[in-house]
């Protein structure tokens, strides 16, 4: 893990053209609305709307004070106000970028920066269409902008709640080139609409409702995907909800999109959004009112990463948000917390001298976060854990989350729980005894044993089995992080059967099964290896798929957090993990995988039992339902899907497997099934027979397998009732009539006939129900003798 270093100062603005102006201005406390250095770093663009001077202005500092004019601009209300500072690529000259300053009436102005001449307009373009349109929000991506705009309505007069959704989401590319600057057309993503805050990533464009938005419009995000003309609907508390292909402007009405969602979308509560900003990995950071930091993936599904410490934000207070690599940094009243995205952990807290702070781009610098303050440009680097030798402080750390973690679950207050309460507090002495046992425990390699309460020595006695399992999983995790490339993967290996053994003998809760997605996800091939291990899956002498994995394991992969539970935020339940580990590296186990798990619910759970997996989706399902969610389908995939309905030996599943091979003209294979699921029950016996002699009556592909066929007949099944399915199945033919026909495949008398005799033949049920009175030796019995 990575671990934040000190604060260091890299600049004091000096070396910027006009820095002093910019500490004045930050010494002052008028904060700046935006700032953003140039792609090369040589040039730091400022826009300030609010406080004095009077006039807002946009103002461009150069680094190192080359010659050239600097880049200043300044407007006056009523004068249409700035909108949005983009840089953007020229496709035509390699590492080159110009600046385009969106107004809020369209106006498109594009600078470019010569050296030894400085800034110079290059053309002044109309981004919108329309005269009386308005830019309330703009992106760029790639090439292109991307804008919100405001139609008004041509009556002035018109009640503004008719004219609601007056806004539209457009699109159009940017061209700069030795020519000069042309703007293409207009690509239409979405009219009559909202307003929305566009925010662009390097693939998707997030649509996020503005804060005086209608509250049945304010439950949902929308995800644009260029490449695939796709627009996503997607609440983050609900995740992915709708996503519909554009195929031309009239598809992208706002209200014809949401017709289908609308009943849904009314059940769900509106979005929570103080602050948001797009990620360098592509996703969409929210932070609530409460302080909760989220992730919104671009295929709708969230993540939380961290909560900050407050009890609510004010819709004024700046929070700031940046990602540098995998850490996520935010400052908020002068505090900077660096969090770890992937894990959710806090790396770093620091109190800062400065309450207000800006982050910059660090080009070519990704282990360090650049901080613009009053005081200058300021770095926080990342290094790793030189000293990996007394990992306690971690340790113990980790102790009291997860203890505040279990304790707030337990609770019915609803105030929270932190850390610093549970160590003050006296009614939780679990987590006091295991930190102390820990520490001590720990210390011993190194220093002599200090006094440990006697409580603690008994529970240490108790658990030095489990502390020395922990100690030696913790120091695996620290030769992980340290090894060099080529040893990394046998740690790894031993690692991941190690955590996933641990996580299977202990409680299987959300937590745990989102930490076996992300192992599984990570590494699949040691995860399988660990799989086989804890289960002990083996073939036996015969060939057959044998486990033996204890009661409780198998509880764990069967009746843990099932799918209606974990469906959110692309969880998978371990059944499920495994099934799709079998189909990766062995597929040909995962019939017989399945089967035994039917044997063991069997043996578990009662029948239909809610409580059971089988009370839910049948095992059988699921695991064709991941067979179905492969991202490549191969020829064998149609071959899996009938093991896996045939090893389920439930009817309904036996003849979807039928009428499966009969579809692909296997007949040898189907008759091979109908003989052997025939003697399952007699009411499946009947549905097969039935099946295959209404085939039989269509076509002559089963001629070769009569003698196979006739003896599956069912008993009850009468000569009547089979000329009844016959006759119903004979096919329709428009040129002959049938006993003349030419083409010599039709069903005849000779075929049908054995199978007539034998059922004919055959005594019937009511016969025998009757044979033994017709056997006696006198028929009728004689009189009894009358008594006088």
């Amino acid at each position: 893990m990575k671990r934040a270093g000190t604060l260091r100062q890299v600049s004091d603005l000096s070396d910027f053209s006009r820095g002093h102006w910019l500490r004045e201005l930050l010494c002052r406390g008028e904060e700046p609305s935006y700032v953003q250095p140039s792609p090369d770093g040589q040039h730091l663009l400022v826009l300030q709307k609010n406080g004095p001077p009077p006039l807002p202005r946009v103002v461009a500092f150069q680094r190192h004070s080359i010659a050239g004019a600097d880049l200043e601009r300044s407007w006056q209300p009523p004068q249409p106000a700035l909108v949005g500072l983009l840089f953007l690529q020229s496709p035509v000259v390699l590492d080159s970028w110009v600046l385009a300053m969106v107004w809020e009436h369209g106006r498109t102005e594009v600078w470019h920066f010569v050296v030894a001449v400085g800034w110079q307009l290059l053309q002044t373009l109309e981004l919108c269409q329309g005269a009386r349109a308005r830019v309330v929000s703009v992106c760029s991506q790639g090439a292109s902008l991307v804008w919100c705009e405001e139609r008004p309505p041509l009556d002035a007069h018109s009640d503004m709640s008719k004219c609601a959704f007056r806004f539209c989401v457009c699109a159009r590319a940017l061209e700069v080139g030795e020519q000069g600057v042309r703007l293409g057309t207009v690509r239409m993503i979405l009219h009559n609409s909202p307003e929305y805050q566009v925010l662009a990533s390097p693939q998707h464009i997030f649509l996020v409702p503005a804060a005086a938005g209608f509250a049945t419009t304010s439950k949902f995000l929308l995800i644009w995907h260029p490449e695939t003309a796709k627009l996503t609907i997607t609440a983050p508390s609900a995740g992915f909800i709708h996503s519909k292909v554009l195929h031309s402007s009239s598809e992208s009405d706002f209200r014809k999109l949401l017709l289908g969602s609308v009943g849904l979308l009314s059940g769900f509560t509106p979005l929570d959004i103080h602050t948001s900003a797009v990620s360098n990995s592509g996703g969409l950071l929210l932070v609530s009112t409460k302080g909760a930091v989220n992730m919104v993936e671009p295929d709708g599904t969230q993540r939380h990463i961290f909560d900050l410490e407050v009890d609510s934000l004010a819709q004024g207070t700046p929070v700031r948000l940046k990602t540098f690599g995998s850490i996520l940094a935010c400052v908020l009243t002068g505090v900077l917390y660096l969090v770890d995205q992937n894990s959710g952990r806090l790396i770093e807290k620091e109190v800062l001298s400065m309450k207000e702070v800006h982050f910059l781009e660090a080009p070519g610098e990704e282990d360090s976060i650049q901080l613009l303050s009053q005081a200058g440009i300021y770095s926080f680097s990342f290094s790793k854990p030189e000293d990996s030798s007394r990992p306690e402080p971690c340790l113990v750390e980790m102790v009291f989350e997860e203890a505040c973690r279990y304790y707030q679950r337990r609770s019915l207050s609803s105030s929270k729980l932190t850390v610093e309460k549970l160590k003050k507090g006296g009614a939780f002495q679990a987590p006091v005894a295991l930190a102390s046992i820990l520490q001590h425990s720990l210390h011993q390699k190194q220093k002599p044993a200090q006094g440990l309460q006697d409580t603690y020595a008994k529970l240490l006695s108790t658990m030095s089995l489990e502390l020395q399992s922990y100690m030696s999983l913790e120091l695996l995790k620290t030769c992980v992080v340290c090894a060099p490339e080529s040893e990394v993967e046998s740690y790894c290996k031993e690692l991941v059967e190690q955590e996933v053994s641990r996580i299977l003998h202990s409680d299987m809760d959300k937590d745990n099964l989102a930490y076996l997605n992300s192992v599984f996800d990570s590494f699949p091939k040691a995860a399988w290896k660990a799989t086989r291990s804890c289960l002990q899956l083996q073939q036996n002498g015969d060939g057959l798929l044998v486990a033996r994995a204890t009661p409780e394991v198998w509880k764990k992969v069967l009746g843990g957090p099932q799918l209606d539970d974990v469906g959110q935020n692309g969880m998978v339940p371990l059944f499920e993990l495994i099934c799709a580990s079998f189909l990766r590296f062995k597929p040909k186990w995962l019939p017989s995988f399945v089967e035994l798990t039917q044997q063991y619910v069997g043996m578990s759970w009662a029948y239909s039992s809610k409580e059971g997996p089988e009370g839910r989706v049948p095992l059988y399902k699921r695991a064709l339902g991941v067979l179905a969610r492969k991202n490549k389908h191969s020829e064998g995939d149609s071959e899996m899907e009938l093991e896996l309905l045939l090893c389920s030996k439930r009817p309904k599943a036996v003849l979807q497997a039928l009428h499966l091979l009969i579809r692909l003209k296997r007949w040898q294979r189907v008759v091979e099934v109908a003989e052997k699921f025939s003697k399952l029950s007699p009411l499946l016996n009947k549905e097969i027979f039935t099946t295959l002699l209404a085939e039989f009556a269509q076509h002559r592909e089963l001629d070769p397998y009569l003698d196979r066929l006739w003896p599956l007949c069912p008993a009850e099944l009468t000569a009547s009732d089979i000329l009844t399915v016959v006759l119903q199945n004979l096919p329709h033919s428009q040129e002959d009539p049938v006993p003349f026909s030419s083409e010599g495949n039709q069903l005849t008398v000779g075929l049908l006939k054995p199978l007539l005799q034998r059922v004919v033949q055959r005594p019937s049920v009511q016969n025998e129900m009757y044979l033994d009175a017709l056997q006696s030796p006198t028929f009728p019995p004689p009189t009894p003798p009358r008594e006088h």
